[in-house]
């Protein structure tokens, strides 16, 4: 099936949310469907943006400031977005995004507690004029994200060593992203199954698909 025009979708969360199953669910999907889809992560995605990835994510650079972790997520996803993701929409493909610029608003803007203005304005310069058709955000609480994090074997970035108050900042940052774009952003209950959690993302998808059928 050929789209009219590239789709481009992204999902969000705090960690332990549970994005990333459900994006798993969603593209074993898509591939079924015999749809044309691209799986992209932030950052990452590039060359480029895979070493910025490993500079931001790595234990060893606790010293690392507030802002020199802001301009590096924005040099990675302005990479992202030239190289990958216009070229993918141009070419009528469901691109389909781990993070975007939602994660740096949520994290270094409320989570930092660094001025949300001045970061949406270099989200501005990063995305050249590109913004997601759609949006989804995955809401845990607090103590549902960390009892699931406890689980995790691999738990080892340097994000992941932030505190219980930096990560409520951030799920609180993230429903005021929500609120204040009602048209892009689907917040999702991710408290429950994920099956559940996936028939309403599906039901969710299927409309704005339908769109550009």
């Amino acid at each position: 099936m050929v789209l009219n025009r590239g789709l481009f979708i992204t999902f969000e969360g705090i960690d332990g949310s549970g994005k990333t199953l459900q994006l798993e669910l969603l593209t074993a999907n898509l591939e079924k469907a015999g749809l044309k889809y691209l799986l992209i992560r932030e950052p990452g995605g590039t060359s480029i943006s895979e070493q910025i990835r490993k500079i931001l994510l790595d234990r060893k650079n606790i010293e690392m400031s507030a802002e020199t972790e802001l301009l590096l997520f924005a040099a990675a996803r302005a990479q992202l977005v030239k190289q990958i993701v216009k070229p993918a929409l141009a070419e009528k493909t469901i691109v389909i995004s781990d993070r975007f610029f939602d994660s740096t608003t949520a994290y270094q803007g409320y989570g930092r507690e660094m001025n949300v203005n001045f970061i949406q304005n270099l989200n501005d310069f990063a995305i050249q004029g590109l913004s997601p058709d759609l949006t989804f955000y995955f809401d845990v609480s607090v103590e549902t994200a960390l009892g699931r994090l406890k689980d995790r074997t691999e738990k080892s970035d340097r994000i992941d060593l932030e505190s219980q108050n930096f990560m409520e900042r951030t799920r609180s940052g993230y429903l005021k992203i929500a609120e204040r774009n009602p048209d892009r952003v689907r917040v999702i209950d991710a408290e429950r199954d994920p099956e559940e959690i996936f028939k309403d993302l599906k039901l969710q998808f299927d409309k704005i698909l339908n769109l550009v059928k």
